[in-house]
């Protein structure tokens, strides 16, 4: 049945100026536009109406996607109008990406080897277009740092695009992105005097995925020009994203002019609520300083216990029970002669589960961002990745240990 019947309307939590009573008589006829919702809990909260319909179901939910919008914000602390919805994380990444097929000339892009498949992937298929690349090295702890991204620069004077992310999915190595951003601008500042003026800047954009919610983000302070962002990361729904745009770009696609025509098709006004439900939940400073703490001392525990296993290296191999250099939300470890697959399924058969690395590279062996580290073959192909979150238990230590213990006795 339609949620709540046909002639019914649910309002946002929010008043309108429209009120219910008035609504009750209504028969919505704009199917075309979007279809009412079967399950009553696509309806809760918000309006099911288009957002681009001129009627009173679409004003409404015009008005929901708005404010949901203001407050993601509000968090983030930028402009509404440098925020665009999006599918998530990896179409956010593309939307910059590929928008540099609409600019003159081939643009040089520069990417790390840490990148998420979402960055590196899509890199290869616009070098394959004729665009030039460059690949930025990392240290031996996974991390792009000034010094890794200045002997870059110095063989790619002419990038024009730069993209590098907070914290990475596999290790948790954190980026200090102000930093890497002022070498970026003082390097385009150097280049462009040095030719008379006619280098463009140089465009820099971070994938937070994996950073909000988890670490401190300062997307003002840090000068970024773009940043992509996803709910699910945060337990919030699949499907829905953000992209901060410190200024508007011309996209490669066009269909309409919602989100600005920077993101076009009808708008996931559910979703863009649920976007803006999660982050004030879970990504304002003080919970996130307060959350970190939580996981820092859970995985402090885990680290120390991991340590006195024989079999047990950490990747990287120095990383301590509490070090500044990476997330207390991903850990990377390998167990000799298992391989992670194994071990993966392994942990699954006594109810822990854990991950060989990012879930969109999970059908392939290869571990590139254990390669970019210099870690050998065989070390990367007994890598597992342990990340927690905030339900997570000192319980679950406990179980994951005790699985490893078990597998590595058996094995």
């Amino acid at each position: 049945m339609p949620c709540n019947g046909a002639k019914t309307y649910l309002l946002y939590k929010e008043p309108m100026k429209e009120t219910s009573a008035s609504l009750k008589t209504r028969s919505y006829l704009d199917w075309a536009a979007t279809a009412i919702p079967e399950d009553p809990s696509f309806c809760s909260n918000h309006s099911y109406g288009n957002p681009s319909s001129l009627h009173t179901e679409g004003r409404m939910a015009k008005e929901a996607l708005e404010n949901a919008r203001e407050r993601c914000a509000k968090v983030l602390g930028v402009s509404p109008g440098n925020l665009y919805f999006t599918s998530g994380g990896t179409e956010s990444n593309a939307l910059v990406l590929y928008s540099i097929l609409r600019r003159k000339g081939k643009p040089k892009i520069l990417f790390s080897e840490i990148e998420h498949p979402s960055i590196r992937e899509n890199c290869k298929v616009l070098k394959n277009l004729g665009f030039l690349s460059g690949v930025m090295g990392v240290e031996k702890d996974g991390r792009v740092t000034v010094a890794s991204l200045s002997k870059t620069l110095e063989k790619h004077g002419d990038t024009r695009f730069a993209a590098i992310m907070g914290v990475n999915n596999e290790t948790g190595a954190i980026m200090d992105i102000k930093a890497l951003v002022s070498l970026i601008r003082s390097a385009r500042d150097k280049n462009t005097a040095s030719n008379g003026g006619h280098r463009g800047p140089i465009h820099f954009h971070t994938d937070l995925v994996q950073a909000l919610g988890k670490v401190p983000i300062d997307l003002i302070g840090w000068d970024v020009d773009s940043a992509s962002f996803s709910a699910h990361k945060l337990g919030g729904p699949r499907g829905i994203g953000l992209l901060y745009l410190k200024k508007t770009l011309e996209p490669l696609y066009t269909g309409g002019e919602q989100e600005g025509g920077i993101r076009p098709g009808t708008e996931n006004t559910s979703g863009a609520i649920a976007m803006a439900d999660i982050l004030e939940r879970r990504a304002l400073p003080g919970t996130v300083t307060e959350e970190r703490e939580k996981a820092t001392e859970r995985f402090r525990y885990l680290i120390g216990k991991l340590k006195k296993i024989d079999r047990c290296s950490l990747i990287p191999d120095d990383r301590e029970e509490e070090d500044e250099r990476f997330s207390p939300w991903i850990l990377q470890a390998r167990f000799k002669d298992v391989p992670g697959a194994v071990m993966v399924r392994a942990l699954d058969e006594e109810g822990v589960a854990v991950s060989t690395g990012s879930a969109c590279s999970s059908a392939s062996p290869e571990r590139p961002v254990l390669a970019a580290m210099g870690i050998g073959e065989n070390a990367r192909l007994e890598g597992i990745r342990i990340s927690q979150g905030w339900t997570t238990t000192m319980e679950d230590m406990d179980a994951l240990l005790s699985g490893i213990q078990k597998t590595l006795s058996f094995l």
